[in-house]
Parts: C-alpha cells; sequence; structure tokens
C-alpha cells in the first residue's frame, strides 16, 4: 500500500529539502559511492525532479554519455568503467506483468546500477533489496524538492 511520507514541519529549512543544485551534487556524490549490484528506486509526482536526480547519479557514476529520460522507450542502458547502468522508466507500465518484455529479469540479476523511476508500477516484481528514495515537491518551496534515501522499504 503506497501512502505519501510525513513531512517533518521543519524539512523546508534543513537538509531535506534541496534545490535543483543541491539535489545534483547530492546525485553526483552518491553515483560516486554506489557499487554494484546496486538497485535504487525513485518515486516522486511528476516534475519532482526524478529524470534530474537519476543524470546526477550516473554522471558521478562515470556516464559520459548524455542521460535523457526513457519515458518511451522505457529502458536506456550506459557504460561506465565499474558495470552498465540501466535507466528504467515504468510511468507507462500498466501491469507488472509487462515488465517481462522489458527484460526486467534479466536486467535485475546484472552485475550493475539499475535506477528505476515509478518503480511502484512493478509491484511485487520489485525486489525487497533496493535503495529507496523519495523526491516530493514542498508547496511552500516550489524551488525545493524533499529528499528522502534508505530506510525501511516495506
Amino acid at each position: 500500500m503506497a501512502h505519501e511520507p510525513i513531512i517533518p514541519p521543519l524539512a523546508d529549512r534543513g537538509h531535506l529539502a534541496l534545490d535543483e543544485s543541491e539535489l545534483v551534487a547530492w546525485g553526483e556524490k552518491f553515483g560516486r559511492a554506489a557499487r554494484p549490484p546496486l538497485l535504487v528506486t525513485i518515486t516522486g509526482d511528476l516534475g519532482a525532479g526524478k529524470t534530474t536526480l537519476v543524470k546526477a547519479i550516473c554522471h558521478g557514476y562515470g556516464v559520459t554519455d548524455d542521460v535523457t529520460s526513457p519515458t518511451f522507450t522505457l529502458v536506456h542502458q550506459y557504460a561506465a568503467a565499474r558495470s552498465a547502468v540501466y535507466h528504467l522508466d515504468l510511468y507507462r507500465v500498466r501491469s507488472p506483468d509487462e515488465l517481462t518484455n522489458l527484460g526486467w529479469d534479466e536486467i535485475l540479476s546484472q552485475e550493475a546500477l539499475v535506477l528505476i523511476e515509478w518503480p511502484e508500477h512493478a509491484g511485487a516484481r520489485l525486489p525487497h533489496s533496493h535503495v529507496p528514495i523519495s523526491l516530493q515537491h514542498l508547496s511552500e518551496r516550489p524551488d525545493r524538492r524533499l529528499l528522502y534515501a534508505g530506510g525501511h522499504v516495506v
């Protein structure tokens, strides 16, 4: 069951609320620290900064290609020195059964960095072992995003 995370009362003034340059810096640092195999899921509303964060993580990980949203192709693969990087956007996936045609099982079995936007569309096919990241708009601070990383995965 999905639910909105609780926003701490002072989040907009703390280190959880990031502007775009801070989000990019955080993502690059995360990418430099990432070691395969690693599955990272990124949730958030449209325009919350999911693809911006994926680009930053890829850059920090060593991807030199232009990282773009796979909204229509659903999967992009990039090369990096440490491993391949798979970027999946499941926004258009209507059923977890459709994941088979994307090579879901093969991708998840790779010694790779796998970044998934809209992971809730994977349903029960999403492994429990992953790093969840959530981005949320802050209505009172439209220039900032609330970032939660890690934590308990239900």
